[in-house]
């Protein structure tokens, strides 16, 4: 649905810049939205509102304990990975 008709702007745009971690200003900033009539803002913070809450950025982030990444054996065991090591200590 189009949210902001001067700017050609629907919930679908919206509420992907609100999931990718954007404020509503952000989204203002980025896109256009109540910036022109107006008519369009509050709905517009509705659909960020609920992006927001429905999909926090800061707990996907979030972990109770570090975890490492361990890399491929067959990364580490290979010709290219063995000769670089030796080249880079020569």
């Amino acid at each position: 649905m189009i949210v902001c008709v001067c700017r050609r702007v629907s919930d679908r745009e919206i509420a992907r810049h609100a999931r990718a971690g954007m404020t509503f200003d952000e989204v203002q900033f980025e896109l256009g939205v109540a910036t022109q009539c107006g008519q369009c803002e509050s709905c517009a913070r509705d659909v960020v509102a609920q992006c927001s809450a429905s999909h926090p950025i800061a707990a996907l982030n979030r972990e109770a304990e570090p975890r490492s990444i361990q890399l491929a054996n067959a990364l580490t065991e290979s010709r290219i990975w063995n000769s670089s090591r030796s080249s880079a200590s020569a």
